[in-house]
């Protein structure tokens, strides 16, 4: 019986110019079905009502089953290196600003 070699076992994954600085997005809705997983990634923007799905993501529940347990992984690491990061809830001042207490502009 043949081993496969460590290189027959790599992926090669590429990381296209359009997306390599990525996007950045401070909320994600999450719908499912029975077959999949639809999480949309969205920026909000200080006194705009109107918000832009900036990426769409589909997976199955199994992916999305293992996507969860690497961001447990993941955010366990990251609060072991630079500490716990603050939850909602844990300062009773703070609520999610909807418009960023700025003002409202007009265009």
């Amino acid at each position: 019986m043949n081993n496969p070699s460590p290189e027959e076992n790599q992926l090669n994954i590429e990381l296209p110019e359009e997306l390599a600085e990525g996007f950045y997005v401070n909320l994600a809705l999450i719908a499912h079905s029975p077959s999949e997983f639809v999480m949309d990634f969205i920026r909000i923007l200080p006194g705009i009502p109107k918000a832009k799905v900036k990426s769409r993501v589909v997976m199955t529940p199994d992916h999305a089953y293992r996507l969860m347990l690497a961001l447990q992984e993941n955010i366990q690491k990251f609060e072991e290196n630079h500490g716990a990061i603050m939850k909602e809830g844990e300062d009773a001042g703070f609520q999610f600003p909807m418009n960023y207490n700025g003002p409202i502009g007009e265009a």
